[in-house]
């Protein structure tokens, strides 16, 4: 992840700097199961983490993992890199940090 402030750029009002994570072209199942870049199925949200923000961004701040509608995007190619710019109404979702325990969850 780039460290804020290395950037060349200054986002302005509600916008945001995200670097998207790998988009795999296959996906894995959590049975095991490969599902090829060609299956058509419902549409997927995408994970990215957030670079820079707007001096209008409330809700989320830099290093914040949020999810966004891959198909609603602008790419921007900052220094080799490439990045998405969102608006913070295009982020569906912060990921939260619970550092206590770092258990995603026990399934019974």
């Amino acid at each position: 992840m780039t460290t804020p402030g290395t950037l060349p750029i200054r986002m302005l009002h509600d916008r945001l700097l995200v670097e998207p994570e790998h988009d795999a072209a296959e996906r894995q199942s959590t049975a095991g199961l490969v599902i090829p870049a060609t299956a058509v199925g419902p549409k997927r949200l995408a994970w990215a983490t957030v670079v820079a923000k707007g001096e209008h961004v409330r809700q989320v701040a830099v290093g914040d993992r949020v999810l966004f509608d891959p198909e609603d995007r602008a790419e921007v190619d900052l220094g080799g890199k490439d990045y998405v710019l969102l608006r913070e109404r295009d982020v569906h979702g912060v990921a939260e940090n619970d550092e206590a325990d770092g258990a995603a969850g026990l399934y019974l």
